[in-house]
């Protein structure tokens, strides 16, 4: 048998170079115990948590593969919950940083994240056109509510009422009931994508954003209030009908039988605040005590209002009639209280706008407690600023407090360099040169350049050439950061710069038909009298093409040269005669690399290929398909025949130059992979993307077998299809408006596929013990029984009790889904291990919520088997009995907490455990009040 080749794996080593990507949104966190310092964006995959005040990043969420699409606060200040492209959401502690719950429910991008005003319920809304409502403490799902044709925009709680609005690009906006899970009105004034809503004036009102300059005001007026279960039938309608009454407008009556959905609100359009900008609206939002509204559209102008409160709006209602009554003392027959009333724009009032310095992706609010407004906004080019405004003030003006941008480039990074010690890397967009040390990670040199396209670091490491779409060559010291001399190289872009094996000198070549020869040389300065690097042209190679891409063999005797006539041309060095030309690419050759030995070519093009080439004869050794798009990039690894290529399909690929094997892909951008360069050691590879993002990936000492590489990318494209099948339908249920949370993943399969091991081995274990009571009776004495290996490592357990360990571990948030693929014939001998736990009395909460499941879903297969009615009779005694006795200990607890509670507040006066109960305090006086209201009206 062959000897096969080992490799050694490339893994991810760090991300880097974005401030914060515009995917998402940013929102300011509590950290410590401080709202308005920190604030948290996404970053690809990641979320940065960066402190304004320092500029310095205080804390890494790390994600999976997925970008982050949306970021939710709780309402406590201590979770952050995160939304991914692929549908997840995972929930993470911001105290440690660590991701506890994970919920998969969503088929598309999560768009829209909202807590209630307690935080134990988080409700999402996605691409996909679903809203799902989520229970934090259990960690499971509740429900998905369906309704919505396109994607969802926006998902609010309203605190009062158990009541959620939702917008979604479909121009409708949605109220749901979520006690009974049905949508009861649909808001249809708009005529374009709803993009943001908001509610304000303690939830009375509610403004909406679209596609036009409006934003659109609704007056929610609630109806009916929600009914006390221990309120006599006849003092609830008349209540109800009273209330009705007192909230109807004028003359205007309703008919509760024919509009049902008008017994909980009634929702009326009131007008309308004009924007200045007139495009979209791209967010719309309030800060959390809802005094203040924000908004911004494509562009770089955030303009905020201030909302008056109630006891504001009658203030200036007084002021107002009191001019109203001067005006009219002549006229007295007129009533001035008829006629005063506020206009939208004087309750809803404009305060200043704020212009950032680029186009606003997202912002966030916050009102502190001095009465300053603190602002954040995510701008599209990877800066965060934040903004002061002191609402205090004659003129608000916002003062720009901080501006975070060190950490990436403005646009695209075009180019890439290692310097050769490997320590510094090399990073070129559109506006400036960034030199970062690789090893913290940290931008130590920042300059303003031209559009660049190709750079090098000048041997020595001391100065940088840099290669830009104008034409000219920049020359850079890296000790001052300053530009040394400046050429007009080319009259079209320099497309490709490349060293002299010599390091004598550098080539360039351009869109201007030409290749040009350079060489270093030292001049006098003319500021000072020390000598300095300059740049000195040799010879010009006059060609037929724009020039695309140039290398130089490693002996310097050839230079390849790719033309846009999708060939590539090899020269001799000294003469500049023609030697070779390769052809067989059906589109331009945007990149290329010879190996270190000078025998092989390889040649990347715009039409998906990597070549590889013989360089004595220039005949074709291989064609590979490598990319799904466009090769951008390609270099080989040092003093091997590896290489790695980069795409447009943003991956990463590592290949065999002589056995034509593809043997990494490297995965982790989102989009485009502009450029990539390999550290002179082969140690580390850099790669830079339309992400924004710059990401290293370091040689680990981990060998890498192809055959277990290839097993490992059918897994992963069995577990990509398993996660696109239709989802499990229960039986003689129908696709309503609301449907399971939940949705069929590798996880949830696993889970089901542990449960029904445990149980064969139950049965297994059941049979054998069976057996050998059997053969003990038979011999008179007790035989030795050999107990599985598995129950003998989890402490010779029986093999009921194993099956509940399994089934203990399944996760809360995977368990319905669990149970919905797990086959029948397992369900009867579950049933009847639930009623054996259950009698224990162990775990019966969790117990009672797989066995109501099971029942749900099972209901005609249970009841038409008649082997199972005493399990089912025996379980219905158990667990109510059981429930009974878990749901005494908790109100003995409940008591036993309220009776210290009482206590602690008699010796120290303070109040503790601010709970529910001055909520349903404040619940009775209002039905008291009504009460009276109703027996002095009859």
């Amino acid at each position: 048998m062959g000897l096969t080749r080992q490799y050694l794996r490339y893994a991810p080593a760090a991300l880097f170079g974005v401030v914060g990507s515009a995917r998402g949104n940013a929102t300011f966190v509590g950290l410590r115990g401080e709202w308005g310092r920190c604030v948290a964006v996404p970053a690809c995959e990641h979320v940065f948590v960066w402190d304004t005040r320092k500029g310095e990043k205080v804390l890494i969420l790390k994600g999976l593969k997925q970008e982050v699409s949306c970021l939710c606060p709780s309402p406590d200040g201590l979770h952050l919950a995160v939304g991914y492209e692929d549908g997840s959401i995972r929930i993470f502690s911001l105290l440690n940083g660590e991701a506890n719950i994970t919920f998969n429910g969503h088929k598309a991008a999560v768009t829209a994240l909202q807590y209630d005003h307690l935080g134990g319920r988080l409700v999402s809304g996605s691409k996909d056109t679903d809203v799902i409502v989520w229970d934090v403490i259990n960690e499971s799902g509740l429900y998905r509510l369906r309704g919505h044709k396109d994607a969802v925009t926006q998902v609010l709680f309203l605190k009062e009422k158990n009541l959620l609005v939702t917008s979604g690009k479909d121009t409708l906006v949605k109220w749901w009931h979520l006690d009974t899970q049905h949508c009861f009105k649909t808001l249809v004034g708009h005529r374009a994508e709803v993009w943001g809503m908001a509610l304000i004036s303690e939830e009375k009102r509610l403004i909406t954003g679209s596609a036009d300059s409006e934003l659109r005001v609704w007056d929610i007026t609630y109806i009916q209030e929600v009914k006390d279960p221990d309120e006599p039938e006849s003092k609830k309608t008349k209540g109800s009908s009273l209330e009705a009454e007192e909230n109807t407008e004028e003359d205007e009556t309703l008919e509760l039988d024919e509009h049902p959905e008008e017994r909980i609100i009634k929702c009326s359009k009131v007008g309308s605040i004009m924007r200045e900008g007139r495009d979209r609206v791209v967010s719309l939002a309030t800060d959390r005590t809802g005094k203040i509204l924000a908004c911004h559209g494509t562009d770089a102008v955030l303009e905020v209002f201030t909302v008056l409160s109630g006891e504001e709006v009658q203030k200036k209602l007084e002021k107002k009639m009191k001019k109203a009554k001067k005006k009219n003392k002549q006229n007295s027959e007129e009533d001035p209280e008829q006629s005063v009333e506020l206009s939208l724009q004087e309750e809803i009032q404009r305060i200043t706008n704020i212009k950032a310095s680029s186009k606003i992706k997202s912002f966030d609010l916050i009102l502190s407690p001095k009465g300053e407004l603190k602002i954040v906004l995510l701008l599209q080019n990877n800066i965060i600023e934040s903004y002061n405004l002191n609402l205090s003030a004659q003129v608000p003006q916002a003062v720009r407090a901080s501006k975070i941008t060190i950490g990436g480039h403005r646009s695209d990074v075009r180019t890439l360099a290692f310097s050769s010690d490997n320590i510094a890397i090399l990073s070129a967009s559109a506006e400036s040169v960034k030199i970062w040390n690789r090893s913290t990670l940290q931008c130590i040199r920042t300059m303003d350049c031209e559009y660049a396209l190709c750079s090098l670091f000048v041997p020595g490491d001391r100065q940088v050439i840099v290669g830009t779409k104008t034409g000219k060559l920049q020359l850079y010291d890296l000790a001052s950061g300053s530009l040394m001399e400046a050429l007009n190289a080319h009259d079209g872009a320099v497309w490709s710069i490349a060293l002299s094996p010599d390091q004598h000198g550098f080539v360039t070549g351009g869109a201007d038909k030409c290749v040009k020869f350079w060489e270093f040389e030292f001049v006098k300065d003319e500021s000072s009298a020390q000598k300095r690097l300059s740049m000195k042209h040799v010879r010009v190679l006059q060609l037929d093409e724009d020039v695309l891409c140039v290398r130089y063999s490693p002996n310097q005797k050839l230079l390849a040269v790719s033309l846009l006539d999708c060939t590539v041309k090899i020269f001799y060095v000294d003469t500049l005669k023609f030697f070779l030309s390769l052809y067989g690419h059906k589109l331009p050759v945007l990149c290329m690399d010879i190996s270190y030995d000078g025998t092989l070519i390889a040649t990347g093009s715009a039409d998906r290929n990597v070549k590889i080439w013989g360089l004595d004869f220039g005949d074709c050794h291989r064609s590979l398909f490598a990319h799904d798009d466009s090769v951008m990039y390609l270099q080989f690894v040092a003093k091997s025949h590896l290489f790695f290529t980069a795409g447009k399909d943003s991956k990463i690929k590592q290949w065999d130059a002589d056995k034509f094997e593809h043997i990494q892909t490297l995965e982790g951008h989102h989009q485009e992979v502009w450029c990539l360069a390999l550290s002179p050691n082969g140690d580390y590879v850099v790669s830079a993307s339309h992400d924004k993002s710059l990401r290293l990936w370091g040689r680990t000492r981990e060998p890498l077998v192809l055959e277990d590489e290839r097993e490992m990318q059918r897994e992963a494209e069995y577990e990509e299809s398993v996660a696109k099948e239709e989802q499990p339908v229960v039986a003689g249920e129908t696709q309503g408006e609301t449907g399971l949370a939940g949705k069929k993943t590798i996880e949830t399969i696993k889970a089901a596929e542990r449960i029904m091991e445990a149980i064969e081995l139950y049965r297994e274990e059941t049979a054998k013990l069976k057996e050998h009571k059997a053969i003990c009776k038979a011999a008179g004495k007790e035989v030795p029984f050999a107990a599985n290996p598995i129950l003998r490592a989890y402490g010779n357990i029986t093999p009921s009790a194993y099956v509940l360990e399994v089934f203990k571990k399944v996760k809360s948030s995977e368990l319905e889904e669990s149970l919905l693929v797990l086959p029948f014939s397992y369900v009867p001998d579950l049933l009847r291990l639930f009623n054996e736990y259950i009698h224990l009395g162990s775990d019966v909460e969790l117990l009672c919520r797989a066995l109501l499941f099971l029942l749900k879903i099972h209901f005609g297969q249970i009841t038409s088997n008649h082997m199972l009615v005493t399990v089912i009779e025996d379980l219905k005694k158990t667990t109510i009995s059981r429930v009974s006795e878990a749901r005494d200990v908790l109100g003995f607890n409940m008591a036993g907490l309220q009776y210290l509670k009482r206590e602690i507040e008699a010796k120290d006066e303070v109040t503790f455990f601010a709970d529910a109960t001055d909520r349903f305090e404040e619940k009775k006086r209002k039905r008291k009040k009504k009460e009276k209201m109703v027996l002095a009206v009859l």
